[in-house]
């Protein structure tokens, strides 16, 4: 079997202007560790095509991985500049703090007044993250009642909380995100705070749970005190399952401890969180400790189904953009996905840009991407989701506290899932 990285490589030597061939070959090697070959790639693609904004992206994640931190810095600068590329806030601050301070190589940042005085903010290597996101509502193709609902928990109350107060009602509290993997709960947590225009702190399994006996639960603290210290302030974790199961099937009893402080951080006694809005995430809610859910705590839950057809038109078209293609029919695709996750649509596309590909390293120039492509990717690739709704279907049923998973319920006799 032939290495694709060498078909690349002859192709590119033997096409040397072809910007999206040379493009490809270095998106291959920084995905295989290369990161020097694929700096030298990059640096050619930047000289041929120095708008874009995406190599230049490319470009800074590598510099900075080897250590080399003003360039990193100067490239994503340049591509925040020619306005051609989403650029990712986190990864500006993590190669401005690695500038300053190499040793460091942190995400977590918590910048007041008063951090030293209290001894500091727990600096986590490749820890969580704090940002504004750029990305709202406007970004998120579809969903709208499921934007709607959020908008009246979240994005209102955190604008006017004078109203809020004048009604006795606090901000704060918290959201519970589940559904398929792949279907954007994560992008969806970063629109709302780039809706309402707060910080939004990332956190993932790893950012809290730690080897030494109560240093979890150490971590847990700092990620919200940081979050208080920064309201009005999201604080977003994925896989919030992982940190706050259900403590009965739990056997190790830091575990447990680590789920009590989970609840005491939420519950913020004497109002500590207010201006704190807690977004967990999961594709597992029924594992999730039911003291979670009570008012206060996660108090709403909301279902993120996959894309509906307005959104898997925008996904396809994102995935699509900027690849050399003809006459694709996207609507027709989009009306051919449906239950197919975000993750799935660019499986979908992937395969196609694989094809093309294929074609255009044999003959030696480029063959745009055409609706054979993507039919033949719809041929063999299924939505990922519909594993999901067979699991979900019995937890739902037997385990609608409340009716709180009435909405997946609801999805899945409407779609026919079983």
């Amino acid at each position: 079997m032939s290495d694709p990285i060498e078909d690349l490589t002859a192709a590119v030597a033997a096409l040397p202007d072809n910007v999206p061939l040379r493009r490809q070959l270095a998106t291959e090697l920084e995905r295989a560790g290369r990161t020097e070959d694929a700096l030298l790639q990059l640096e050619q693609l930047v000289a041929r095509a120095p708008k874009d904004g995406a190599a230049r992206l490319a470009q800074a994640r590598c510099l900075y991985d080897v250590g080399k931190y003003k360039e990193a810095l100067a490239s994503y600068d340049a591509a925040v500049a020619d306005e051609v590329a989403l650029a990712d806030a986190a990864l500006r601050e993590k190669i401005a703090r690695a500038e300053l301070d190499p040793r460091a190589r942190i995400r977590l940042v918590a910048d007041g007044p008063d951090e030293k005085k209290e001894g500091g903010a727990v600096a986590l290597e490749d820890g969580a993250t704090i940002e504004k996101p750029q990305v709202t509502f406007a970004d998120v193709g579809g969903l709208d009642a499921l934007k709607e609902k959020i908008r009246l928990r979240v994005i209102h109350p955190l604008r006017r909380p004078d109203l809020y107060k004048a009604f006795g009602k606090k901000t704060g509290g918290g959201l519970l995100l589940y559904g398929p993997p792949g279907c954007g709960k994560t992008f969806l947590a970063r629109a709302t705070a780039g809706e309402a225009g707060i910080h939004f702190v990332a956190v993932g399994v790893e950012d809290v749970l730690d080897m030494w006996l109560g240093g979890s639960e150490k971590k847990l603290h700092e990620l919200f005190r940081l979050a208080r210290q920064k309201a009005p302030a999201i604080l977003f974790f994925d896989e919030v399952d992982a940190i706050g199961g259900k403590r009965s099937a739990l056997r190790n009893e830091s575990y447990r401890t680590l789920v009590t402080q989970f609840l005491s951080e939420l519950d913020g006694a004497g109002g500590r969180s207010e201006g704190v809005l807690v977004i967990g995430a999961t594709n597992a809610p029924w594992d999730v400790d039911g003291a979670f859910r009570r008012p206060g705590r996660f108090s709403d839950v909301l279902f993120v189904p996959p894309p509906d057809l307005q959104a898997r038109v925008e996904i396809l078209k994102l995935k699509l953009e900027g690849k050399p293609r003809g006459a694709v029919d996207i609507p027709s695709i989009a009306r051919r996905t449906e239950l197919f996750s975000g993750a799935d649509l660019e499986h979908v596309v992937d395969a196609a840009v694989e094809a093309a590909l294929t074609d255009s390293l044999r003959s030696g120039s480029v063959r745009p991407i055409e609706m054979k492509d993507l039919d033949a990717a719809l041929a063999r690739i299924k939505p990922t989701t519909t594993e999901w709704f067979a699991s979900a279907r019995n937890f739902a049923t037997y385990a609608n506290d409340g009716g709180q998973f009435d909405d997946v319920l609801e999805f899945i006799k409407r779609h026919r899932l079983g």
